[in-house]
């Protein structure tokens, strides 16, 4: 048993933000998940994610430099933690348990 459990859309948002590296924040997360996934996420349900990742230990975040093209605000980026590593290559081994076999149906 994984010691995270991973919901869908998590890992979609960490393999996203595994992908972006150093300019993982929320607006190329978003795209990355558009472009790779085929899915539309809210900017509020993103950050509602972003936010329980990260209160599960899955992800850190930390704040750039204020930008002025921001009216001062500056970007939040975020990070994959080990544990979330593991959490992601746990849920794909279930998953692909679970598909072994299926080929003639599926």
């Amino acid at each position: 048993m994984p010691d995270v459990y991973l919901g869908e859309l998590e890992q979609i948002v960490l393999l996203a933000v595994l992908r972006l590296g150093d300019q993982a924040y929320a607006v190329p997360i978003l795209d990355q998940i558009e472009r790779q996934a085929g899915r539309r996420v809210a900017r509020g349900a993103l950050y509602t994610a972003l936010d329980r990742l990260e209160s599960k230990g899955c992800l850190r975040s930390r704040l750039g430099e204020p930008l002025a093209e921001r009216g001062g605000r500056a970007r939040r980026y975020f990070t994959v933690t080990p544990s979330a590593v593991r959490a992601l290559r746990e849920s794909r081994l279930a998953l692909q348990r679970l598909w072994n076999g299926l080929e003639s149906i599926l």
